[in-house]
């Protein structure tokens, strides 16, 4: 007697099509019909399941968070005893993640996050998926000794933002810095922030 595995729900189908297609075609490719189309769904289904665009917006994103904290290993993350050093491998291990076997979905991420700025809706619905790894990010950087924690999370995850955007879509699309690179680089930002 052979035991079947259960596959991706239906929701989760039509929301990692969505991804993929962002990733692919970018927000103008995104439709309930392409995702009917690519996912190998019946007609009408990704209407059923998210009425609107904005719904389906909303389920992509909410999918991006779930997929994007298994890339990011919220549960990998040291504890703030751990020191600067832990908390620099952490992160770039996170960082080179998202940048060798993410890439589609980092490229997503940044489609959304550009329709997020036309559509106040999405906005607050995309800063909240992303709340939870600030907040933890915050705690950690607070535990380390951070004079000024607020700042410094947002140092961080804008230099590892700047990073992924930079190497996925932007001018360094061809070259994918090594773990190594991305550890260095890091470990030179929280010594900066951190006093050595």
């Amino acid at each position: 007697m052979s035991v079947r595995t259960a596959g991706p729900s239906r929701s989760d189908l039509v929301a990692d099509t969505a991804l993929a297609l962002l990733a692919e075609r970018g927000m103008r490719g995104l439709t309930h019909r392409a995702v009917d189309e690519s996912a190998g769904l019946p007609q009408g289904s990704t209407s059923n399941l998210a009425r609107t665009r904005q719904a389906l917006l909303e389920l992509a994103v909410r999918r991006l968070a779930e997929r994007e904290a298994r890339v990011l290993a919220l549960h990998e993350m040291p504890d703030p005893g751990a020191g600067a050093a832990s908390l620099a491998d952490a992160l770039a291990l996170a960082t080179h993640r998202a940048l060798t076997g993410h890439r589609a979905l980092t490229l997503a991420r940044y489609e959304l996050a550009l329709e997020a700025t036309r559509r106040p809706e999405l906005r607050a619905f995309f800063d909240a998926t992303g709340a939870r790894f600030r907040d933890q990010l915050a705690a950690l950087v607070t535990g380390l000794g951070s004079t000024d924690p607020a700042r410094h999370t947002l140092s961080l995850i804008a230099w590892a933002d700047g990073l992924m955007f930079s190497c996925v879509a932007g001018s360094f699309g061809a070259e994918v810095p090594s773990l190594e690179e991305v550890r260095a680089g890091l470990r030179e930002l929280l010594e900066g922030m951190l006093g050595g």
